[in-house]
């Protein structure tokens, strides 16, 4: 169900909610309400009128018709009909009626009670009437009775008049409420279309879409998170359109070279004196599989939060002793000189041994690959504080400025290593700075191109 569909369904119960609460209950209650305002009122008047007859007739200040002419016009004030009835439940008065009768005809109990409702007089009222009744009283001794009569009608309609002006309140209040629900509907249904929309253009791959929504409100914070998340999902198809195309060259190249040399050795075409140079360069091949498989298992896992550090306490001496005796033979074939310089006999740093002998083991493969022959290759260490920073350097081919901040790019190789090492995968930096990132720590660059680079990285020292 559409969100406007049960905006009008919430609006329309709302409307038939209020209409049977104000009608039933608020009937109820109004009702009562009117009928106790009737009878206080006219109760008031049957007092003073009880009070003002007594002072006067009693007193024989004023005759019987002079009364009469008193109770009709405060009849016609209070718009009620009185009765003066003496001490026999006779009739004296009647401001409505031509002559005097007997109330015991019709009554007994009448005048026993201060309201009496509903009481019929047949022959004198056509409908139930509302009685008020107050004792004339004369030296403690009853000499007759006041009594107002109101038609039950008047009590119904009153009650009427004000339920009518409610439901006319209502129907405002209906009105602005249908008002209400068009701004919510406006406010909200309209920026969700909008997003809807935009959602499916993403999902088809125009990311391109534009998602406008001019307010300073929620929407806009939704419309900016899908907007990042688009900027997010275009770079990681970017990416993967790159990988793809990477990982594709870099096992396409060797498998190639692999293929065509041994179906070359199995049809004779290269002869068996001739196949031991060939089968070096297939197991050349092989190991650059092998090495570009594992690396990308070690991003696979690091992207997958699955590098789980193993920190321990160790000689970061030691370690790079160990990665500068395995890069010996290659030294020796290029004429490099690995010349190590250490801040003290021993240099203790916690961190994942096997994880920075990695990193050292890929930053000094990249030192010696771009070092020119009879060139030298530096390692060093340096302890400042509560830091150890170690440095790789070379004087070799250096990165272009405007390369340096690639080279941590997955895949990213410069040009001049595809000239001098094939074996390259473009994913040992990469994995160099995600190590070093995981430790919390430190890794920058300088390089000059035709000059060299340096690599510096930083890690905790242990307390001793």
């Amino acid at each position: 169900m559409k969100l406007h569909v049960k905006l009008i369904i919430c609006y329309v119960a709302a409307v038939i909610a209020v209409f049977f609460v104000i009608n039933l209950l608020g009937n109820h209650y109004l009702h009562k309400s009117v009928y106790e305002d009737i009878r206080n009122t006219y109760y008031k008047h049957v007092q003073r009128i009880a009070s003002v007859y007594s002072d006067l007739y009693y007193d024989r200040e004023i005759s019987l018709a002079q009364v009469r002419q008193q109770m009709v016009i405060y009849d016609e004030l209070i718009d009620a009909r009185i009765w003066v009835i003496n001490a026999n439940k006779y009739v004296l008065i009647d401001t409505r009626g031509s002559g005097a009768f007997q109330l015991d005809n019709y009554s007994e109990d009448l005048l026993n009670q201060v309201f009496a409702e509903n009481v019929d007089f047949p022959g004198l009222f056509e409908e139930p009437m509302l009685c008020v009744n107050e004792a004339v009283v004369e030296n403690y001794s009853v000499k007759g009775y006041i009594c107002i009569l109101v038609p039950m009608s008047r009590v119904v309609r009153d009650s009427t008049v004000y339920m009518n002006v409610a439901n006319e309140m209502l129907l405002i209040i209906a009105g602005i409420l249908l008002a209400v629900f068009y701004m919510i509907y406006l406010i909200c249904v309209r920026p969700i279309r909008k997003v809807k929309k935009a959602a499916m253009e993403y999902a088809n791959g125009n990311y391109e879409y534009p998602l406008k929504i001019r307010r300073r409100d929620e929407f806009t914070e939704l419309a900016g998170t899908i907007a990042y998340m688009v900027d997010r999902v275009k770079g990681v198809e970017d990416y993967q359109k790159k990988f793809i195309a990477n990982i594709s060259h870099d096992f396409r190249s060797p498998l190639t070279s692999i293929k065509g040399y041994v179906e070359a050795i199995q049809d004779g075409t290269i002869p068996p004196e001739s196949q031991d140079r060939y089968l070096d360069i297939i197991v050349f091949e092989t190991d650059r599989l092998q090495k570009l498989t594992s690396n990308l298992l070690d991003l696979n896992r690091i992207d997958g939060k699955g590098l789980i550090l193993d920190i321990t306490s160790f000689d970061i001496n030691t370690v790079i002793k160990k990665v500068a005796a395995a890069f010996e033979g290659t030294c020796k074939e290029k004429h490099i000189m690995l010349e190590l310089e250490f801040a003290a006999i021993a240099t203790y740093v916690d961190a994942d041994m096997s994880r920075i002998q990695q990193v050292l083991y890929n930053l000094t493969d990249n030192a010696i690959k771009f070092s020119n022959q009879d060139s030298k290759v530096e390692i060093e260490t340096e302890e400042k504080g509560s830091k150890v920073f170690v440095r790789i350097r070379d004087h070799g081919v250096g990165i272009a400025k405007e390369n340096i901040g690639k080279i941590w790019d997955r895949f990213y190789k410069i040009d001049s290593s595809r000239g001098k090492d094939k074996k390259g995968t473009g994913l040992g930096l990469s994995i160099v700075k995600e190590v070093i990132s995981a430790h919390d720590e430190n890794i920058s660059v300088i390089s000059t191109e035709g000059v060299g680079t340096e690599f510096t990285f930083s890690l905790t020292q242990s307390e001793v």
